[in-house]
């Protein structure tokens, strides 16, 4: 739908460090001009000359960053003729293979892969028609990827690939058909989750549901979630999966980034109901990340969110006010996030610290590389 397409238009006035220093994120960098909503986070084995975690970022205006020492240096990379193209998400394997996907009308939703660590990169899908818009690219391995698109003809369009190099039309008979103005947000990169024969994405608009096939895509059920729902700005913008099997959504109004009421739910019977967690998120949440330690964390334009325990995704507390589009994590040591104005920052595990020390607080943040 238009006004979920159109996100780039989610400027908010929140700043980094205004009044609430960072305490579980140090901010690594920023001062691009990019809008980063991409981010990806992989500990490459076997990889030749790099034991460090690797991190990949995407955003607007064509931006593609990665790091192959956890931050400390980042590499800008470039997609020839995608100067002006809004990656919205990156999916990487290690130092060299990636996808990226573009957001946008008809040709301007694109994917890419590099595998020579982004020197050169393959065009490997787009459509002209104007309906076609992708939201999310999430691979199980390397040659086996899906990316979901706002609905055509009816349903919701799933791409996929099985060789990592051909892209078509999953076919989908059995998918429930989409309600009139219902759509995905491409606001994360994390409204689809995939996890061995099993798809989950969520939605928004007029219901915010969870739809869900535990067969590759051969068939599917579709469930609504008590989400803030009922205009083009509210929904389900992000899913994920906790180390106990806990489904977990956020989401809410964009629009209304400071209403606190429906933000968050969790599901414990694999996605058949839904309850509201029981303290909400302060906030609009673009996306939620869980590690495998029992927690998670969202994130948003007013600030980050944090849930530890048995039901991680129940009780949510107030952690930081930086303004942050979407996070991944791959335990509690390595997590990372991106926002507005290039901004990039990394996690810092609080859950054994009583108070905030010295070297926890966010640095200046230094430039990225433009070229």
């Amino acid at each position: 739908m238009r006004g979920m397409r159109f996100l780039a238009a989610l400027l908010f006035s929140v700043f980094i460090g205004v009044s609430v220093p960072a305490q579980w994120w140090k901010v690594e960098t920023g001062r691009l001009d990019t809008n980063l909503r991409g981010v990806s986070v992989v500990r490459p084995e076997h990889a030749k000359g790099i034991s460090a975690v690797v991190v990949w970022a995407s955003g607007s205006n064509g931006v593609i960053l990665k790091s192959i020492d956890e931050g400390k240096t980042w590499q800008r990379l470039h997609v020839a003729g995608g100067e002006a193209l809004d990656f919205r998400g990156v999916v990487a394997f290690n130092a060299s293979a990636a996808y990226v996907m573009s957001s946008g009308q008809g040709e301007k939703s694109r994917i890419y892969k590099t595998i020579d660590g982004g020197e050169t990169w393959n065009l490997q899908y787009t459509d002209k028609r104007k309906e076609f818009f992708l939201d999310t690219i999430a691979c199980l391995t390397e040659t086996h990827c899906f990316a979901l698109g706002d609905p055509m003809d009816g349903r919701f369009l799933l791409l996929s690939t099985t060789d990592g190099e051909f892209w078509g039309p999953l076919l989908t008979p059995s998918m429930p058909a989409a309600l009139p103005a219902e759509g995905a947000f491409a606001a994360s990169n994390t409204c689809l989750f995939i996890s061995g024969e099993e798809i989950f994405f969520g939605t928004g608009g007029p219901a915010a549901r969870v739809f869900h096939s535990s067969d590759s895509g051969h068939t599917w059920t579709v469930v609504e979630t008590p989400i803030a729902h009922g205009n083009a700005s509210s929904g389900i913008f992000s899913i994920a999966r906790t180390k106990q099997n806990e489904i977990v959504v956020v989401g809410g109004n964009y629009e209304d980034p400071e209403q606190t009421v429906a933000v968050a739910a969790y599901s414990l019977d694999g996605g058949k109901s839904w309850q509201l967690s029981a303290q909400q998120p302060s906030g609009y949440r673009s996306s939620v990340a869980c590690n495998g330690d029992a927690q998670c964390v969202a994130v948003g334009p007013n600030g980050e969110d944090v849930s530890n325990g048995k039901l991680a995704a129940a009780i949510w507390k107030r952690a930081d006010a930086l303004d942050l589009n979407a996070a991944a994590m791959l335990d509690s040591r390595h997590g990372w996030a991106v926002g507005p104005k290039g901004t990039i920052v990394r996690y810092i595990d609080h859950r054994s610290l009583h108070r905030t020390t010295q070297r926890d607080l966010p640095h200046p943040a230094s430039p990225l590389p433009d070229k």
